[in-house]
């Protein structure tokens, strides 16, 4: 049914994941999928805001998360699931997008907290990739 399925998480935030990677890997267990697990950083956005960190932050951070994605993965996913990480650094419903459609994935799980006002008035990350995936989109409610 599914063969790649991406999820993102944020590391340092528990209720990004604590349900959705369960979902995933059940879901890779039962279909055979690849699991691709992304993790996105977010962006300076102008050039004034960049100029005020260290010039190999960027790429420091980068590989700092790498690292603790892999670790994220030896500790949460079983083996016998194949797993990609990436890390990447935008807007996080771009990426989410933009990342699913290179790696052609048949389904993205992302979590989602229980709406409150502001996320009707403004727009969840979720919301907005279900309003723009190319392919399904299982919304995992924390």
């Amino acid at each position: 049914m599914y063969k790649i399925i991406l999820t993102a998480i944020d590391l340092t935030d528990d209720s990004s994941w604590a349900k959705s990677v369960p979902t995933a890997i059940e879901l890779c267990q039962s279909t055979g999928a690849r699991l691709d697990i992304l993790t996105v950083l977010p962006d300076f956005g102008m050039s004034i805001v960049s100029q005020h960190f260290p010039k190999d932050y960027a790429e420091n951070a980068m590989a700092e998360t790498v690292t603790k994605l892999e670790a994220f993965v030896r500790e949460h996913v079983p083996e016998s699931i194949e797993t990609t990480v990436a890390v990447v650094q935008g807007t996080i419903y771009e990426e989410i997008i933009r990342v699913s459609q290179k790696v052609s994935a048949d389904l993205i799980i992302v979590a989602a907290s229980r709406p409150s006002l502001k996320d009707f008035l403004l727009g969840p990350n979720a919301a907005r990739v279900v309003r723009h995936a190319d392919c399904s989109v299982l919304v995992v409610r924390g």
